[in-house]
């Protein structure tokens, strides 16, 4: 048994304010506590209710080790179930999309089928039960559903049955969502195509802490970016940029710009950067979108929705978007050293079909498993995943700009080359590890 288990002390042992123990990428039982606790008692990001349009779809995936549907109920609203039959416990969903043919779920092993709302429909031969206390037995309850929330689309679990609510969880970081949502001329987002699944061999919190990550862009992304940037610098003046150029070159921008660029941190693990610019800013106009844009909210409104160019939000741990590319990227943890990235575009209703191009191509060149710049990180999470393995020095650094009154309070905004959003991460991961344990 691992010390880590229902052990407060020995978690909160593993983060100092200033740096973090090197099991927390590498020891493999204390993954298994983190999928028993910390992925049970934080909100995680399910899917986007686009993806179950109708009454008896449903979309299933994993929630840490538990396998969870989305469905859309006879009732309208999307719920969240156990994909977990109540007899025995068989998968009652395998595909990863489709239609409940007539309005129920069947499991595939003995037969009993469940409505929409996880409720216990038929049992084949129920008499057999007759007598046996099988009435009053958890199994007659059909499936559990989870406590979920849908926010302007974006649909969120807590698999624990108490704990922080919802909005306490997100607090004002949920701006980010509402920013990307109102782009939508329509007010409203739709998942565009399939998704790309891109392999990871590290521990998930190496991705999560990357997003925000202000000092490595410049020297990770040299090589790829920068040659990109090199090689355009050739072209003439009146030659028109290319849209990949504009998405590309700006990863190897100087220090100064990211530090400028400014980061914004929420308690909870969550955060953004581009509080005054970012990557994004100095895209194409497109006009007919942005008229789109003033012919439904007014000009003054359209600009300011459309000044915002934030890069990274880190909904944490489980969620990353960009809303200025209509794009996000989930965590799909596998084990200690794997890690399952999805990375999902959107259609913003009610506008041009340009801007579903621009994300599409930015998802192709950055977040695709064909990426280049996702390769650059991908060597520098594996790199560390096997540096950690050795022996030597067992704490990581998060030093930079450090300041030691900042650990009582840590939301602020701040110069985004500060490590502040990864100490943030793991302030949020002793406290939803140790959610609920009893004290020592």
């Amino acid at each position: 048994m691992t010390i880590y288990r229902d052990n407060p002390k020995a978690i909160h042992g593993l983060v100092r304010a200033d740096s973090v123990h090197r099991d927390l990428y590498v020891d493999g039982a204390l993954f298994d506590v983190e999928m028993e606790r910390l992925w049970r008692n934080a909100w995680i990001y399910v899917g986007h209710d686009s993806q179950v349009p109708a009454v008896g779809d449903f979309y299933s995936t994993l929630i840490g080790k538990d396998p969870v549907i989305l469905v859309r109920a006879a009732d309208e609203r999307v719920r969240v179930l156990s994909n977990r039959c109540a007899h025995k416990g068989t998968k009652l969903i395998s595909a990863v999309h489709g239609k409940c043919l007539g309005g129920l779920f069947r499991c595939p092993y003995h037969g009993w089928t469940y409505r929409l709302d996880g409720t216990l429909r038929t049992v084949p031969l129920k008499q057999g039960y007759d007598g046996t206390g099988f009435d009053t037995s958890s199994a007659s309850h059909g499936l559990s559903e989870f406590v979920s929330v849908n926010y302007r689309g974006f649909v969120f679990t807590r698999l624990a049955p108490h704990g922080v609510d919802f909005h306490e969880y997100f607090g004002d970081s949920l701006s980010s969502i509402d920013n990307m949502v109102d782009r939508a001329p329509g007010g409203r987002l739709e998942v565009a195509g399939g998704v790309l699944r891109y392999l990871h061999d590290c521990n998930w919190k190496m991705f999560i802490e990357n997003l925000n990550d202000a000092m490595h862009p410049m020297v990770a992304h040299e090589s790829s970016a920068g040659t990109a940037k090199r090689m355009w610098r050739g072209a003439s003046p009146a030659e028109p940029t290319p849209m990949v150029i504009e998405q590309f070159t700006p990863f190897v921008n100087d220090y100064e710009f990211f530090e400028k660029m400014g980061v914004k941190v929420y308690e909870n693990g969550h955060s953004y950067t581009g509080v005054n610019f970012s990557i994004h800013s100095k895209y194409s106009s497109v006009g007919p979108y942005e008229k789109s844009m003033i012919d439904a909210y007014g000009e003054e409104r359209a600009r300011s929705i459309l000044a915002e160019a934030r890069h990274n939000t880190v909904y944490y741990p489980s969620l990353t978007i960009k809303g200025a590319i209509q794009a996000i990227r989930v965590v799909r943890p596998l084990a200690v050293d794997k890690t399952l990235i999805e990375s999902w575009t959107f259609r913003l209703v009610g506008a041009p079909d340009e801007l579903l191009a621009r994300t599409t191509t930015y998802s192709r060149l950055i977040n695709a498993p064909t990426s280049m710049v996702g390769h650059d990180d991908l060597h520098c999470y594996r790199a560390i995943q096997e540096g950690l393995a050795g022996s030597g020095n067992e704490w990581i650094s998060l030093h930079r700009n450090y300041s030691p009154g900042e650990s009582s309070h840590i939301a602020g905004v701040y110069g985004a080359t500060n490590e502040v959003p990864m100490r943030g991460q793991h302030q949020a991961w002793a406290k939803f590890m140790t959610l609920g344990m009893p004290e020592e």
